[in-house]
């Protein structure tokens, strides 16, 4: 699999909203849909799914601030606050509602956009990762395999500098059901964006943040209760090694903030991370799932 750009017709447009500048491709026609990335790649993971839903949709794909060739501010990781970097994206393009299709890092802004404006949200598919502050957090804290939920700082950032490849192999690896489906472009495509200046700590800044978004959460479920949109929620079948834990916890977190009028989890067998830029696969799955209510009921 190699790393390709986006479709001809999608563009590239640098916004400046919230003290920073998104960059973004966009493309297609139709009702919005906004793809957010996870930590370790950008929005060019979404290039297959982007390609798929461009035929009938209106895709927007940004990278994070901080992260891929948005700017690198000195703050502003919590997710309260990458919800507003949103926000402005869609205020830029004057989309006034979207779709969410969310993965890792980006299921924690989602929310945190879903939760402060459930009107601009239609659904919401998020893909593996669970949210700060919510049900078992405190569980999956524990979890060694997460010892990067607190790596950072000055000192982390001298180790990793010049060794950003060997850093986030660790992420391929052993978060991938089959490391080798993470192609050697792909590996080196997103090491060399998390090699750019500030890249790494605003990475690191984006998991130190967590404690702040586990607050910013907890107060939005005893303010607003559940999310009012439909959601749809991946998980993967198989733990990647025996001391991940409870499998059921992302579930038991879920059932916290989930959907109306439901909230489904599905299974996938751990392709999302072992597919270079994920499996366009598993992703129209996602889509189906996002644009057919009954999926969700």
């Amino acid at each position: 699999m190699r790393v390709h750009p986006f479709p001809g017709d999608f563009h590239t447009q640098e916004i400046e909203t919230n003290g920073v500048t998104i960059h973004i491709r966009f493309g297609g026609k139709g009702p919005a849909v906004i793809l957010l990335h996870g930590y370790g790649e950008t929005g060019d993971m979404w290039v297959p799914m982007a390609e798929d839903l461009a035929r009938d949709h209106t895709v927007v794909v940004p990278d994070l601030r901080g992260l891929g060739l948005s700017s690198k501010p000195a703050g502003g990781f919590d997710k309260k606050t990458q919800a507003g970097d949103v926000a402005g994206v869609l205020d830029a393009l004057k989309i006034e509602r979207a779709d969410l299709v969310t993965h890792d890092i980006g299921n924690m802004v989602g929310y945190a956009f879903a939760v402060q404006h459930p009107k601009r949200v239609t659904r919401f598919v998020l893909i593996d990762a669970p949210l700060p502050g919510v049900g078992p957090w405190d569980e999956i804290l524990k979890n060694p395999l997460l010892w990067h939920f607190r790596f950072g700082g000055p000192d982390m950032e001298r180790l990793v500098a010049g060794r950003e490849r060997i850093y986030l192999d660790r992420f391929w690896n052993e978060f991938s059901a089959t490391p080798s489906r993470f192609p050697e472009t792909s590996r080196n495509h997103y090491a060399e964006l998390y090699a750019l200046p500030g890249a790494m700590r605003s990475g690191f800044a984006q998991f130190a943040a967590f404690d702040q978004d586990a607050r910013d959460n907890r107060a939005f479920i005893a303010a607003q209760g559940k999310l009012s949109m439909p959601v749809l929620a991946y998980r993967r079948r198989e733990i990647v090694r025996p001391h991940d834990g409870d499998r059921d916890a992302v579930r038991r977190q879920r059932c916290n903030w989930g959907g109306d009028p439901g909230l489904r989890t599905l299974d996938h067998g751990g392709e999302s991370r072992s597919n270079g830029r994920h499996g366009p696969r598993l992703y129209r799955q996602g889509a189906i799932g996002l644009h057919d209510p009954r999926t969700i009921r």
